[in-house]
């Protein structure tokens, strides 16, 4: 048995080393699924196994606990960065910047109430305070990104003997967060008197008014005297309207229009077009009609077929470039970029991932397909290159001095905030320098999971020695409530404000609330109140820039005021 004994105490063995982290990390995921009152604590549980752990003795070298950490940081951030990248500036259009200004208050709102209890509550003369209330505030609005990058900050600020372990209070006030969140959106429902019968019904009515981009189809006759003879690349210069001819009828025959079609009085056509310009469309070119093509089709049969856009030399590549309709006699007529429909305009730029609808001849349709590549097993396998370049490239960008007046050291965005920025302008800028940075949601949620329980387990295996010394003998319930308070006041104000100034749908409240806290078991609980995907638009609008910002402040307050 000694053999089995030494498997668990030789600290210094690469199977001690991977067994520590096998049982840390299966036991807090598992601990993580227990819900009590319907919400659970998730994968953050695995920072209280490792906590446990590290308190009975159950560890590692110090400086290999240190590498797995920041490694799995890195592996984490980066891969939120990717997920977010693509969505992350088109998140500031319309309706989304007065509620992205909203969040980046509400973030301010949650640093400005953290000093306020520091100031009341805390011996602000002790150097270590401070920290562990930054560590009690990412506790309290669930980011352990942000935890990560003031952790990481700190290192710059504090020998590396004498860094606080700030993740005791982001333990003390993580639980209490999770539920203080739920809890806040359910006061604001109650302050404000909101009626979720009468929120569904407004969100209903909404929909059948907005004339949104999602495809409309509809039948016309051309009976604009002035198209008689033109041409449809012709017609779609003048109109200067996106909109897609994917079939017409002429003289009882049906075929695929291109370019170079000439329309004529009393021809019918198959349009596909932006709800929003479906009306100038028809007064343009005619009366929309009910169809009844009950007439013999070209030999060849015609065909509606979903392509998948699997080849990198497609990725950046326009719609309008490609030419489909004059050398391929097909149309396409949408697009779908992770499961939402895009209307398929001329100016579209092709990504790996992209899914389309193209209509055309058999023969046709199935050489498109092949030029796209239409490959389901090529997006199977994460693109590795583009994730290990991005990480090379964030790192250095990370690690770049910036001197900023009254700061005592050069910031620098380190390990957290270098490669979130970088990886959000691969997500959303890589095809302009030839990088597929499609990978699937499953592989990038497999990694960005790996990464977190990495850093989780390090962070909490670090503090494990200290954590209930500072429970029991320390200020463990100053963290518990100062972290209540944190979370629910900032919600509070802006939840109320949103409502009585902008007068915000209450579920897309909810849902911008969650994403300014990026915390999924808010989001799961609007979505089970809510019958539409109202709260999960509030909290994808929010969620990038709020990501962003949460890693950023943590670097920014540790190196302004711990320094």
């Amino acid at each position: 048995m000694g053999w089995f004994i030494e498997l668990f105490t030789s600290t210094e063995s690469v199977a001690h080393i991977a067994l520590l982290y096998a049982i840390v990390i299966a036991s807090g995921v598992y601990l993580g699924k227990i819900k009590i009152g319907g919400v659970s604590i998730g994968v953050a549980s695995v920072l209280f196994t490792g906590i446990i752990a590290g308190h009975f003795g159950f560890t590692a070298p110090f400086n290999i606990l240190t590498f797995i950490q920041d490694f799995g940081l890195i592996l984490f951030v980066f891969m939120i960065g990717m997920q977010v990248g693509p969505g992350f500036f088109e998140s500031f259009r319309k309706g989304g910047i007065t509620l992205n200004l909203l969040s980046t208050v509400g973030i301010l709102l949650n640093i400005l109430v953290m000093f306020i209890c520091y100031w009341a509550f805390f011996d602000t003369s002790n150097p270590i305070n401070l920290p562990m209330m930054i560590g009690t505030m990412y506790g309290a609005v669930t980011n352990t990104p942000a935890l990560g990058a003031a952790n990481e900050a700190l290192t710059s600020v504090f020998s590396s003997d004498k860094v606080p372990e700030i993740a005791s209070g982001y333990a003390c006030a993580y639980p209490l967060g999770v539920l203080g969140i739920i809890g806040a959106t359910i006061l604001i429902r109650y302050i404000c008197r909101i009626n979720f019968n009468k929120e569904e019904n407004e969100l209903e009515e909404a929909e059948k008014e907005d004339p949104n981009a999602k495809p409309h189809v509809m039948h016309l006759k051309v009976s604009n005297s002035y198209l008689a003879g033109r041409t449809l690349a012709q017609i779609h210069n003048f109109l200067n309207r996106d909109f897609v001819c994917t079939r017409i009828l002429h003289e009882g025959k049906v075929s695929i229009p291109n370019a170079n079609t000439v329309f004529e009085l009393n021809d019918e056509i198959l349009v596909v077009c932006p709800e929003a310009n479906s009306e100038p469309v028809k007064a343009f070119i005619g009366p929309e009609i009910d169809a009844e093509w009950n007439v013999e089709l070209e030999k060849q049969p015609l065909v509606s077929k979903r392509i998948v856009v699997t080849k990198p030399s497609m990725n950046g590549k326009t719609l309008a470039k490609m030419r489909f309709a004059s050398l391929y006699g097909v149309n396409v007529t949408r697009i779908t970029r992770q499961g939402i429909d895009i209307f398929a305009g001329r100016n579209h730029h092709f990504q790996v991932g992209d899914r389309l609808m193209v209509v055309g001849p058999e023969d046709n349709v199935n050489r498109v397909a092949e030029m796209m590549g239409n490959s389901i097993r090529r997006l199977e396998a994460p693109n590795i290159a583009t994730i290990f370049i991005g990480i090379i490239v964030g790192i250095i960008f990370g690690s770049l001095p910036i001197a900023i007046p009254g700061m005592p050291i050069p910031l620098k965005l380190g390990l957290a905030g270098g490669p979130l920025i970088i990886a959000i302008l691969i997500g959303r800028y890589g095809y302009r320098v030839h990088l597929v940075t499609y990978t699937t949601t499953s592989a990038n949620m497999m990694l960005r999971e790996i990464g977190l329980v990495l850093f989780l387990a390090s962070v909490g295996i670090k503090a494990g020695n200290s954590f209930f010394d500072t429970i029991i003998v320390g200020d463990g319930l100053k963290y518990v409530y100062t972290g209540f308070l944190i979370t629910i006041i900032p919600i509070l104000i802006i939840g109320v404000y949103a409502r009585l100034k902008y007068h915000f749908n209450y579920f897309m409240i909810m849902g911008f609330i969650a994403g300014t806290y990026t915390d999924p078991p808010a989001l799961a609980y609007a979505n089970s109140v809510c019958s539409r995907n109202t709260p999960a638009i509030g909290y994808s609008t929010v969620y990038p820039l709020s990501m962003f910002l949460r890693i950023l402040t943590a670097q920014l307050v540790v190196l302004l005021f711990c320094g």
